[in-house]
């Protein structure tokens, strides 16, 4: 039967006899493979382990034993560490009379700050900082609130000679602020003020920078730049180009449209006669575009109006659209 097996193999494989001999032998091998897990699950005992009834008992009293235990803790063990305020997690304090413009950093220690945020402090007034009130303390970053408040009560401050300034300069500029007051008080109420020059629309394609930095929003490099993209365009034939102007925003956009008028008409560009950098000047026009209306010209005649442009298959509607104003047929 082995014979008659390796045969078959032989001619359906097209293998040598020694060839389907090994094959034989790799088929045996992964057939038992595949069997040794089912008869070990056929051959292996399924019963569970009988627990005695001594180690049942030591079970029993282990648990009592670890209820026991939980019962007598006290409940704010349970206490996370999330719960617990600032003042908590840092080192129980040994509060003491003190000024922090002079305390050192062992003592800032010693009255519960841990060690890097004295350090933090003592680099601030190593710096110049100085604490002329104790508010001033929660200054330092991260300083925590709850710990202040123990401090609060030991803390004193020393009158020295810059808290002195700033406490008399302090005086002076609220003295000065309400003798202030009290002169505007006696002043008629309808003093005559300097009335401030009302803003007038304008032509915005003969406007210079001058006229549209007096508008909210555009400084002096905006304003530059309207005025060279309008030079560029050859003039503004509508309000709603000014979206186009590079860096302008809505501020600057509503002022526009407000003060700004199209009092004169464009610039045109001679399309029977412009050669192709003439109309690759112009922004709407990309230097293939200039190039094959130069070449449909020639070839076709000159232009009469913008619908003859439309068989230019590389201009659609709507750059005939934006170029045709400002093109002379």
């Amino acid at each position: 039967m082995f014979n008659r097996f390796q045969s078959l193999i032989r001619d359906y494989f097209g293998l040598s006899h020694s060839e389907a001999r090994g094959f034989s032998v790799l088929i045996g091998l992964t057939l038992l493979c595949l069997l040794i897990p089912f008869l070990y699950r056929c051959s292996a005992d399924r019963r569970p382990a009988d627990t005695s009834a001594t180690d049942q008992r030591k079970l029993d009293s282990l648990v009592a034993l670890m209820q026991t235990e939980e019962a007598r803790q006290p409940r704010f063990r349970d206490q996370s560490d999330n719960d617990k305020t600032t003042a908590e997690r840092f080192s129980e304090p040994k509060l003491f009379p003190f000024d922090p413009n002079t305390v050192s950093v062992a003592g800032w220690q010693q009255l519960g700050l841990p060690r890097w945020m004295a350090e933090r402090i003592e680099k601030y007034r190593s710096k110049g900082g100085q604490f002329r009130r104790k508010e001033d303390l929660l200054r330092i970053y991260d300083f925590p609130p709850d710990l202040y408040e123990q401090l609060e009560p030991y803390m004193t401050l020393k009158q020295t000679a810059a808290a002195s300034q700033y406490v008399e300069g302090r005086y002076k500029a609220e003295k000065s602020f309400s003798d202030n007051i009290a002169s505007s008080a006696e002043r008629p109420p309808f003093e005559a003020r300097p009335a401030k020059p009302v803003m007038q629309p304008f032509d915005i394609n003969t406007a210079d920078t001058a006229q549209l930095i007096a508008l909210k929003g555009i400084g002096s490099a905006l304003a530059k730049r309207i005025v060279k993209f309008r030079d560029v365009l050859g003039g503004f034939i509508s309000t709603e180009q000014f979206r186009e102007v590079y860096g302008l925003d809505s501020l600057a956009r509503e002022e526009l449209q407000k003060y700004g008028r199209i009092g004169s008409a464009p610039r045109r560009i001679p399309i029977n006669t412009a050669s192709a950098e003439d109309l690759d000047r112009h922004p709407f026009l990309s230097r293939r575009q200039a190039e094959i209306i130069v070449r449909y010209r020639e070839q076709h005649g000159a232009y009469t109006s913008a619908e003859s442009l439309k068989p230019i298959r590389i201009l659609d509607a709507v750059t005939i659209g934006k170029i045709a104003p400002y093109l002379e047929f």
